[in-house]
C-alpha cells in the first residue's frame, strides 16, 4: 500500500499492525549528471522495494529535503537545518502513532546522519518504535560516482546525462571530511563529485540496489522478529 494514495478506511482496516516506510532523501547538487534529487530517488526505490516484497509494510512519501549544508554552494540546493530536520521526523512519527506499529526511516543522504542520530534518541524516549537505516554499499565512492550513478542507472536511467559525466575529488572520504565540514564540497570539488562515474552502469547499479533492499529488509526482520 501506499500511503498517498490510499482512503483512511483502507489505513483503518489494517488495525494498526503495519509498519511505515518513510524514504528521506535531499535536494542537493549531484554533479553535473545527475539530478538535485538523487538521494530522494535512491531511498523511495529502496522503501518502495520493501513495501511491495514485505506484508504489512505501508510505503509513506518521501521527505524530499535534508540536512545539506554542504552543498550550499552550488545553485539549486535546499536544505533544512539538523534540529528542523529532527523536529520534523518526530514530529512525523509522533503522528504515525495511532496507525501504525512502528516506523522504518530510511535515509540514502549521509548528511543526514546528526538529525537521525537526535531522532533516534528522542523517539525511543517517548516509547515510538522507530528504526532508523542508512543506505551504505561496501566499497562505494561518496557522491556522485559510479555507486550513485549505477543506482539511478537502475532506478531512472533518463534522468541521467553521462554525456556530462566526469570525475571529480576521488581522494578517500575520510581524508575529505575535516575539509569538507569546514569549507563545504565546492571548494574541494568544483564540480560537486567526490568520486568518478566512470564505468556506472545500469546492471552494477541493479546489484547494488538488490543489496541495499536485502539488508533493509534483514533489519526490519531483526527489529520486529514477531512480524
Amino acid at each position: 500500500m501506499e500511503l498517498a494514495g490510499a482512503t483512511w478506511p483502507q489505513v483503518e482496516a489494517t488495525g494498526g499492525r503495519s509498519l511505515l516506510a518513510v524514504p528521506l532523501g535531499s535536494l542537493e547538487q549531484h554533479g553535473p549528471h545527475l539530478p538535485l534529487d538523487t538521494d530522494t530517488r535512491i531511498a523511495g526505490a529502496v522503501a518502495s522495494r520493501l513495501a511491495a516484497h514485505s506484508e504489512g509494510v505501508v510505503l509513506a512519501p518521501a521527505v524530499a529535503y535534508g540536512a545539506s549544508g554542504e552543498h550550499a554552494g552550488f545553485p539549486g540546493t535546499l536544505l533544512l537545518g539538523h534540529e528542523v530536520l529532527a523536529d520534523l521526523l518526530v514530529e512525523l512519527v509522533r503522528s504515525a502513532r495511532s496507525s501504525f506499529a512502528g516506523v522504518v526511516l530510511v535515509s540514502a543522504h549521509g548528511g543526514n546522519e546528526a538529525a537521525l542520530a537526535a531522532v533516534s534518541r528522542r523517539c525511543t524516549a517517548e516509547g515510538d518504535d522507530v528504526l532508523v537505516w542508512r543506505a551504505t554499499t561496501a566499497g562505494g565512492d561518496a557522491h556522485a560516482g559510479r555507486t550513485e550513478t549505477s543506482l539511478m542507472l537502475a532506478i531512472d536511467p533518463g534522468a541521467v546525462r553521462l554525456e556530462l559525466a566526469e570525475p571529480g575529488c576521488t581522494e578517500p572520504l575520510a581524508a575529505l571530511l575535516p575539509r569538507l565540514h569546514a569549507q563545504g564540497v565546492r571548494p574541494v570539488s568544483s564540480n560537486g563529485v567526490l568520486g568518478d562515474p566512470a564505468g556506472a552502469n545500469a546492471e552494477e547499479g541493479e546489484e547494488l540496489l538488490r543489496a541495499l533492499v536485502t539488508d533493509l529488509a534483514a533489519r526490519v526482520a531483526a527489529h520486529w522478529p514477531a512480524r
